[in-house]
């Protein structure tokens, strides 16, 4: 049976990162660490449900708020691009005195960066699972080719302008609570949309989240010093790799990762679409995506 990170206990840890201040959640103990990274609109808390599954199975479970997320700072290097992500997390593996059984999961703007992380320090992170965002070209590939793709990723192209932040912090940011309704049908987000309030809810951390989509497809700070992290955040990993999708995401199509699948080199990845779930599997059929996720583990 689940637990949930509200009955376990559960402590704030601080830490500085890459000059940036990363609160995260952190399940303690000595175990391997797990390292647990979220996306957009969604904060640490996404994790409830997983993190004591690790912390049960012997990890020590963190989960970041990422750079520009309350409690987390706004980094005065002003990099929000997927690249800052993935040195973010293994700055993380050095700042804890990890080793080389770490393991990372990263879901939406997590999963491209755990891709960056893994394949920048393949020394650092044993196995890799990804969700929501798969690796590889499919992504790129999808918003040329096909058209249900580019009407679903609307709201990436609207980040790109300044209306953007009046829109999104309208009433209660309604916004908000519409991505989720669309990107996952059927499911409650009334907790989750809280939590993204606390996170993104000030002017300069709203910003900040806008701040991914700018410097993926606008004119949003890239550091060129980051070219090479940056290529590795589309690639494959070469640690075994579990990937997780959900059949009615209604932010990335199932046909982007059945593409993704086709296209990826045989052997190294599990691909497993999830029924009865959209954009955050990990929180809409937990049980099933924490047993598999235990299982890669394994």
């Amino acid at each position: 049976m689940s637990h949930n990170l509200h009955l376990m206990p559960l402590r704030t840890l601080l830490l500085q990162v890459n000059q940036t201040e990363i609160h995260c959640l952190d399940s303690g103990g000595d175990g391997p660490l797990a390292l647990c990274l979220h996306g957009f609109p969604d904060t640490a808390h996404t994790w409830r449900h997983l993190m004591p599954e690790l912390a049960a199975a012997g990890y020590r479970a963190v989960a970041p708020f990422m750079r520009g997320y309350a409690p987390s700072a706004i980094p005065a290097d002003g990099r929000y691009q997927t690249a800052a992500l993935a040195l973010d997390a293994n700055a993380i593996h050095e700042a804890l005195g990890a080793d080389e059984s770490a393991v990372i999961i990263g879901h939406d703007w997590g999963a491209p960066a755990t891709y960056g992380a893994a394949n920048a320090a393949p020394e650092r992170w044993a196995k890799v699972v990804g969700m929501a965002v798969p690796p590889g070209p499919a992504m790129g590939i999808s918003f040329l080719t096909n058209l249900d793709q580019l009407k679903r990723s609307w709201y990436m192209f609207f980040f790109q302008h300044g209306l953007a932040e009046p829109v999104v912090s309208h009433e209660q940011m309604a916004f908000i609570e519409m991505i989720w309704r669309d990107w996952s049908p059927g499911y409650d987000a009334s907790l989750d949309v809280d939590h993204v309030r606390a996170a993104i809810g000030e002017p300069a951390h709203l910003a900040a989240a806008l701040g991914y989509y700018r410097a993926t497809l606008g004119d949003g700070y890239k550091d060129p010093a980051l070219d090479h992290i940056q290529a590795g955040t589309s690639a494959y990993p070469s640690q075994p790799t579990l990937y997780i999708h959900g059949r009615n995401d209604g932010c990335i199509g199932a046909e982007v990762a059945e593409l993704a699948q086709s296209m990826a080199p045989d052997g190294t990845i599990r691909w497993e679409m999830i029924d009865d779930a959209g954009h955050f599997t990990q929180l809409e059929q937990p049980a099933v995506v924490n047993a598999l996720i235990l299982e890669h583990l394994s």
